[in-house]
């Protein structure tokens, strides 16, 4: 029993985290492009066919569909299954390591939002303010929370908090440096704004 039900919880640290890598999808296409994440729902870029729950469910959607739209019949990026793939190898290593917990937690959320940045990057050479500025804020957030918890009092929350805002400054200013310096030796821009938001 032990061990099926260990199976169980392992399948849904798994489903978990490929449905995050879906979402993430949807995250890495509309938020550079200035839309909303939320609405309209999954649908082909080409002929905006909105696609059934089936169909949109992670990794066996793409081979039900056979990687093309089922309308248009254009092609899928096998991007889509292998991202929600990682995503959820990835979300069931952190699980197996750290079990339940708030480090598990907050791995899944650090992982999310690093990988979505990096996709981003990669595909316009930019990181978005709404990314950079939410993960800063939720990071903050989620380390008062964990001294309140580790420490069990208000003050205990309260200093991990100032630690983390500590840091951020300190990555901030250490990041600009650097992009002075860069674009000074070089005679043009050396690094973005959103490197130092990002070491935030």
């Amino acid at each position: 029993m032990d061990f099926l039900l260990t199976l169980v919880v392992y399948f849904l640290a798994f489903a978990l985290g490929a449905s995050t890598g879906s979402f993430l999808s949807v995250v890495i296409h509309r938020i550079p492009a200035g839309l909303s994440i939320l609405l309209p729902p999954s649908q082909c870029p080409k002929c905006q066919y909105r696609l059934k729950r089936r169909e949109n469910v992670p990794i066996l959607g793409w081979f039900w569909l056979r990687g093309r739209c089922a309308r248009c019949r254009a092609p899928i990026s096998l991007r889509y299954p292998l991202l929600e793939a990682a995503c959820g190898g990835v979300f069931l290593l952190i699980f197996v390591g750290f079990g339940v917990s708030w480090q598990t937690l907050g791995y899944w959320l650090l992982f999310g939002w690093l990988l979505a940045l990096a996709l981003i990057d990669i595909d316009t050479m930019t990181l978005p303010n709404p990314l950079t500025q939410s993960g800063l804020v939720a990071g903050l957030v989620f380390q008062g929370v964990v001294g309140m918890s580790v420490s069990s009092s208000l003050t205990g929350g309260i200093s991990q908090l100032m630690d983390g805002v500590l840091g951020a400054v300190l990555g901030l200013w250490l990041l600009d440096a650097i992009a002075i310096a860069g674009s000074v030796a070089l005679g043009q821009t050396a690094m973005g704004g959103g490197d130092a938001k990002l070491a935030a």
